[in-house]
Parts: structure tokens; C-alpha cells; sequence
């Protein structure tokens, strides 16, 4: 035997030695399962199965005979949570129409949009279809990718409910539908089928419903409007969506005709010069007047934000509802009406045409939305100011910019902590430090403070001081901790800039309310839920998320806050609401030009934001100034009387309640150091004179804890009120109203 043998029979007993062969040389155990061959005889025996299995599932599922359920739409029913029926909704408003009164465009607008090769494809997207079927059973929710065909047999033939099986039959019957019916026939009955928002089933109803006119006189542009909404009908519809919904309905608008320009349906240099076609105004249902429309609005849009879509929900068949609590919404009605509406006179005052009321109540400590008004009436003015984002929150947003400081440990520019008895200089008009953007606000009045604390600025709402602040803690972290506490990120005006510290970007007093029931609830998360449970009659089950969410702010920022806050209502600008059961904290607010103003508050137990707004012809803006019969609306008056009458109701019969605030709070600051009871020292960040003579300081007294007080003003008597139970000196006292705004960077806010 050579070498080359010797070793071969050696490397083949070692085999052996190992068990890995028998002794005829052929594998042994677990091994002799997966040579190369019976690899490839299982890969060829699962594809069989698998093709086996659809050839048997494609004969096994027939097209069904008629309409499915959303073709006979049911009715939803709301409930109040004492069980109490609210409303029952759900006509169906549609028109079949045939192909042939659809402009030849408009048919190319929607298979743009939806499905460019709908002409030539099988009826199915397998891909779409396996990754839907896949996210299904991960519970990642939905996901689009189905061809016009599957649309429509889901519209027609099935329904909404997101289940593996009805996926497969939805792929199955779109493959026989695809080889059964023309293409022309299946682009109708798609056409017919959908739902457009605004109750519109159908092409036709919606042309009616979003532009006043039948499908055969819509133009392009109209009819590539129409396409767009498919996706998402609610959040596109540019009557009532926000920043973000009318950007993204904007983006599938130029999809829609661009895909048509690269398909040569349409030319080029026409679609350079195409506009926009704006819809025309929602017309609200019958049976939803009163605070009944507003309501049932709500829970729909958070039951799609919970991932019900608006098909599910015009399909019928739910049973919804709602966490308002009757008493409490008769209660915030009772005060909007008595302490504002009856003193308007909309037959002789326009600026009393152009106010609107909006308010929302949340329960802090579950995040239920336990009231809300949003209007006179859903049927005559169809937006709800509850909900709405559109109006500058002002002052009310101050609090959020010290929230920040607290929460970062942030200093003044001086190395100095930022906490409610730092002294900042309140000069009017005097310029931010440290920012690239140059911001100078005036305060109310123009009045200057000279060396201020932080807690009389939020007392008073000493703009300079905030503005300063804003740039000293850093504008992307102010930003970032309002978007963290509930304000959202696509908020109109949301821009990284000084002006930013005035509250200029758009807020609702939904919103507010659970940015303040968040403080409410030393810092863990609130987002305010209007929805506590809701069915349909298949099984299926709306994922209500926990309103309570996570650790926001640390408990003692939370809780310094609300110290803050409560003195701006013993002592501040906030002195309307207090209450003789219940401790109150809150802050007042009045925008640019007196377009809107706030009362947003809140005791241990519940967080109430009320926000009067200017609204003149075509939605716009307008200034409150003469509603009412006043000068101005401020924050201190109406929002704050409404809020105060609403709550005494609220809580009637309910026991006295305090915060239970952290020790470390500013409740109770530390005791005067050697250094704190010098000499008046020059106030931080100056960059302006020290008052002049008109405004003569007075001796600082003796229980200040940290620095000297503000100037007392001698334009004014010193404040009538008793002082808070912790030591900090008097406020500077003020006339009683917010201000209007001036140039520079947005504008400004001047408080009451």
C-alpha cells in the first residue's frame, strides 16, 4: 500500500472512530437526513405542497354573490360612560355611477395614485400581500401595497377586519375577479366603493361632498384630489387637517399627476401650471348638533389613531364609548354659557360673531377626558375649537420653558441655576443674549421690572425674562421637552427661534390640558383619551393605548412647577380662580393682537384648558378686541371666569384638596445666606440701564430667601391680596390684562 492509500485509510477509520459511518461507508445518525438530495427532494415536496395547497385554496374559494357588509353599512352607536346613548351614526351617502360619466383623466388620476399598472398586472401584488399577511401576524398593523383589484374586492366582497384569513381570501378572489371581469368593470366598482371621508361612498358622492359638483364636470386636479384622500380620508381632508395631514395630502396630490405625466396621460408642461383645487367646506350630519358632533368627532379621530381606519369605522357595527362624564359636561356647557356667551351681543358687536369657545377636562391621574366644549353648535361651526391647533397657546406656554430648565439643571449665562428664585433682568425690550437670532420683547405695557425672580415673572408674565430664558436653557431642549410633555411636533410656527418663549406655534386646549395634567401628575406622561372602550358586532376591538405613559419630567420638576404655578393664582395673574376647597394652579395667556386667549389650570384631582379664539370670515384670524363689550379678552378675565365657575361645579360636594408636592420643591425655598442679604445686587444677563426715576425701587423685604424682590412700580397700589404661605416677596403689581404683540421675531405675547 503507498502513502496516498496509507492516509486515506487512515482519515477513513477516523470517521468511522467518530460514529459519523457505518462500516459499509454510509452516514449514520441525524446526518444521514440532510445529504444534498433529500435537501433538494423537500425544497421540490414544500413547493408542491405549497402549490398543491393554492391550487386547492383558489378552487375551494368562490367569488361571493352580492355586497358585504360595508356595501349595507350598520349604524355606530356612542355612549356616555354612565352608559347613557350619546349618538347613533352611520347613513350611507352613496351614488354608483357608471365609468362612462367619469372623465377618461380622472379614471388616470386614480391608477396613478393607487396602482399604475393596474392595466397590465394580474389583479394581485403578491408582495404586498405577503408582507401584509406577515406585519398581521407580528401585530405590526396595516400595511398598503394592494392593486385596485384587491381594493375593490375587499370594498365589495369582504371587509375591513385585518386577519390572516381574510388576506388570502382577499389575494384568491382578486385573482379570479382579475380573469372573471374587464378592467374597465373593476376600476367602477372601485370607484363606487370607496370611501372618501365626509360620509361619501363613491366617486360621485364625493365630488359632491368635496366640491360641490357631479364626478362628470370634475377637473384633473379635482379628481387627482379626490385620489389622494383614499389613503387616509380624515387626516387629508384640507377643511380640517393639521399641518402635517395637508402635507402629505399635498404629496400624494403631486404623485397623483406626476405618475400620470411619466405614464403619458397627461402633458408636461400642463401639469407645470396646475393649482391646487381647494375643497369646499364639510357640511356636518344631521343629528350631530350641539356638543354631540364634537364628541363623536373626537373619539373617531382617536380611534384612528389607535389604528382603526376610516372605513372600519363607516362600515358600522361599533359600539363606542366615551369617557366624558355627563355631570361634568353639562358643567363646562353651564359655564361657557354664563360666563361668556350671554354677555355677547352678536346682533350689533362683529368682534362678538367672531369669538369661538373651546375648552377640554381631563382627569389627571387617568388621563380621561371627562369633558369638552368645542363650539355653539357642530352643525353651525363644524371645526372644533377643543381640537383645534391653529391659535398661539402665549403664556401658557412659559411654564414649559422653566419645565425645561428644572428637568436639565440648566443655568443662566452667568453659571448661575435657573430655578424660581433666580434673578433675571426684566427690562422691556431689552435684546436676548446668546442667541444668532436677535429678539428684543417688550413686556405689557412696556413696563420695566429691573431685577426680577423667575417666580414674579411667571406671576406677571415678564416676557424679557422668558425670552432670556428660553435662549439660556437651549431652544432645541425647550422644543424638545414641549413636544415630550404633548404639544405636537408639527404645530404651525413650531420654528427653533427666541420668539418660540412666547408661545407662537399652534397648540389646542386639548393639547394644553395634558401638557398641564402631565405636571398635574408629578411628570408621568398624560395624553388626555376621549375614548374608553369600543367593539364592532364581527369581534374586533380597538386598541385604546394606557393614557398614562411614561416618566416626562422628574417628580421634583413636576412638583417646583406646580409651586410655581400655585403662586401665579395666589398672587398673579391668575387671582380670579381661586378656590376656597381646592389649592389652584394655572397659568393665563393672550397672543399676538389679542387673537386668542387661555386660562389653563388645574387642582390635585383636575386639569381644565379653556381658550377663546378670534375667528372672522374664511377662518382667519381675527382680534377679540371689543368682545363682550371689553377693551380686550385677556386670559385673567373670560378663559379664567369660565375655568373658575366650571371647576366650583366640577368638584362641588368633592373633599378640599391640596398638592402633595415633593419635599425640594419650591414651596419652600432654603433660608437666607449671609451673601443673600447684602446689598441689591445688579440683575443677571443686563443689557439695559437700571430703571429710571419714574420707576423708584422700594426696600427689599426682609423674608425674600435668595435675592433681593423686583422694583415695586409707583404707576400702581401695592396688591390687596394676602400673600402665599411661602416667602417670597409681593409681585410687582400691574394692570390686569395681557398685551398685544409688536415686530421682531413672531411677534410677542403681553399677559395679564
Amino acid at each position: 500500500m503507498g502513502r496516498a492509500e496509507a492516509r486515506k485509510a487512515q482519515k477513513k477509520g477516523a470517521r468511522r472512530a467518530k460514529g459519523k459511518t457505518g462500516a459499509n461507508g454510509k452516514k449514520r445518525g441525524i446526518r444521514r437526513f440532510f445529504t444534498w438530495k433529500k435537501l433538494l427532494a423537500y425544497f421540490v415536496a414544500v413547493c408542491a405542497l405549497i402549490v398543491g395547497g393554492a391550487i386547492g385554496l383558489y378552487w375551494y374559494v368562490d367569488v361571493p354573490e352580492g355586497g358585504n357588509a360595508a356595501a349595507k353599512a350598520q349604524s355606530n352607536v356612542y355612549k356616555l360612560s354612565n352608559g347613557e346613548v350619546l349618538a347613533r351614526k352611520g347613513t350611507t351617502n352613496r351614488e354608483s355611477v357608471p365609468l362612462a360619466k367619469v372623465p377618461v383623466d380622472v379614471q388616470h388620476a386614480f391608477v396613478a395614485v393607487e396602482n399604475k399598472n393596474f392595466y397590465d398586472d394580474d389583479g394581485v401584488d403578491i408582495k404586498g400581500t405577503t408582507r401584509g399577511i406577515l406585519n398581521t401576524l407580528m401585530g405590526r398593523g396595516k400595511q398598503g401595497g394592494s392593486t385596485i383589484t384587491q381594493q375593490y374586492v375587499k370594498n365589495y366582497y369582504l371587509g375591513q377586519e385585518q386577519t390572516v384569513t381574510r388576506k388570502v381570501k382577499e389575494l384568491i378572489i382578486s385573482l379570479k375577479v382579475d380573469r372573471e371581469k374587464d378592467k374597465n368593470e373593476i376600476l367602477a366598482g372601485y370607484l363606487n366603493t370607496s370611501f372618501y371621508g365626509r360620509n361619501a361612498y363613491g366617486i360621485q358622492a364625493a365630488a359632491r361632498a368635496y366640491y360641490g359638483k357631479d364626478v362628470g364636470k370634475l377637473s384633473i386636479e379635482e379628481g387627482a384630489y379626490l385620489a389622494a384622500l383614499l389613503q387616509a380620508p380624515s387626516q387629508y381632508d384640507m377643511a380640517i387637517a393639521g399641518p402635517k395631514g395637508k402635507e402629505l395630502a399635498m404629496g400624494r396630490w403631486n404623485d397623483s399627476l406626476n405618475k400620470m405625466v411619466e405614464k403619458g396621460w397627461l402633458d408636461k408642461a400642463k401639469r407645470a401650471k396646475m393649482k391646487f383645487p381647494q375643497p369646499i367646506k364639510p357640511k356636518p350630519e344631521p343629528g350631530l348638533s350641539g356638543q354631540t358632533g364634537y364628541l363623536v368627532k373626537a373619539a373617531n379621530d382617536e380611534l384612528r389613531r389607535s389604528g382603526v381606519s376610516d372605513q372600519e369605522l363607516a362600515s358600522g357595527g361599533w359600539t363606542i364609548t366615551l369617557n366624558i362624564d355627563p355631570k361634568k359636561q353639562d358643567a363646562l356647557k353651564a359655564a361657557v354659557k354664563s360666563q361668556f356667551l350671554d354677555k355677547l351681543d352678536t346682533k350689533t358687536r362683529k368682534a362678538d360673531r367672531d369669538a369661538q369657545v373651546g375648552a377640554t377636562s381631563v382627569d389627571p391621574k387617568t388621563g380621561k377626558i371627562l369633558a369638552m366644549y368645542g363650539g355653539t353648535d357642530y352643525l353651525k361651526h363644524y371645526t372644533s375649537n377643543a381640537t383645534r391647533e391653529d391659535y398661539q397657546p402665549a403664556s401658557t406656554f412659559k411654564p414649559i420653558i422653566l419645565a425645561a430648565a428644572l428637568k436639565d439643571g440648566s443655568k443662566t449665562q452667568d453659571g448661575e441655576p435657573i430655578n424660581a428664585n433666580t434673578i433675571y433682568d426684566g427690562t422691556s425690550g431689552r435684546p436676548v443674549k446668546g442667541s444668532t437670532t436677535a429678539f428684543a420683547p417688550p413686556n405689557e405695557d412696556h413696563v420695566d421690572y429691573g431685577p426680577v425672580t423667575v417666580q414674579k415673572a411667571m406671576d406677571n408674565s415678564v416676557n424679557s425674562v422668558f425670552a432670556q430664558m428660553a435662549v439660556d436653557v437651549g431652544l432645541d431642549k425647550v422644543k424638545q421637552t414641549a413636544i415630550d410633555m404633548g404639544l405636537s411636533a408639527n404645530a404651525g410656527g413650531f420654528d427653533v427661534r427666541p420668539a418660540m418663549s412666547l408661545g407662537v406655534m399652534g397648540a389646542s386646549p386639548m393639547e394644553m390640558a395634558g401638557i398641564y395634567a402631565t405636571v398635574d401628575n408629578h411628570g408621568k406622561k398624560v395624553t388626555p383619551t376621549i375614548v374608553k372602550s369600543a367593539t364592532n358586532n364581527i369581534g374586533g376591538k380597538a386598541e385604546i393605548k394606557d393614557p398614562i405613559g411614561d416618566q416626562i419630567l422628574p417628580r421634583e420638576t413636576a412638583d417646583s412647577l406646580t409651586s410655581v404655578l400655585t403662586d401665579v393664582v395666589e398672587g398673579g395673574t391668575g387671582s380670579k380662580v381661586k378656590n376656597e376647597d381646592h389649592q389652584v394652579a394655572g397659568k393665563t395667556g393672550t397672543s399676538d393682537d389679542n387673537k386668542s386667549a387661555w386660562f389653563t389650570g388645574y387642582t390635585p384631582g383636575l386639569v381644565t384648558s379653556v381658550g377663546i379664539f378670534g375667528e372672522g370670515e374664511g377662518g382667519k384670524q381675527v382680534s377679540l378686541a371689543g368682545a363682550a363689550g371689553k377693551k380686550r379678552v385677556n386670559g385673567g378675565d373670560a378663559p379664567a371666569e369660565i375655568w373658575s365657575a366650571y371647576t366650583k361645579s366640577a368638584l362641588s360636594g368633592a373633599s378640599p384638596s391640596k398638592f402633595d408636592l415633593t419635599e425640594g420643591s419650591e414651596l419652600d425655598p432654603p433660608p437666607p445666606t449671609a451673601t443673600q442679604t447684602q446689598a441689591p445686587p445688579t440683575a443677571t444677563h443686563s443689557e439695559s440701564p437700571p430703571p429710571t426715576a419714574t420707576h423708584t425701587q422700594a426696600p427689599p423685604p426682609t423674608t425674600h430667601t435668595q435675592a433681593p424682590p423686583p422694583p415695586t412700580h409707583t404707576h400702581a397700589p401695592p396688591p390687596t391680596h394676602s400673600p402665599p404661605p411661602w416667602t417670597h416677596s409681593p409681585p410687582p403689581t400691574l394692570p390686569t390684562h395681557d398685551g398685544g404683540g409688536g415686530p421682531g421675531d413672531g411677534g410677542w405675547d403681553l399677559d395679564d
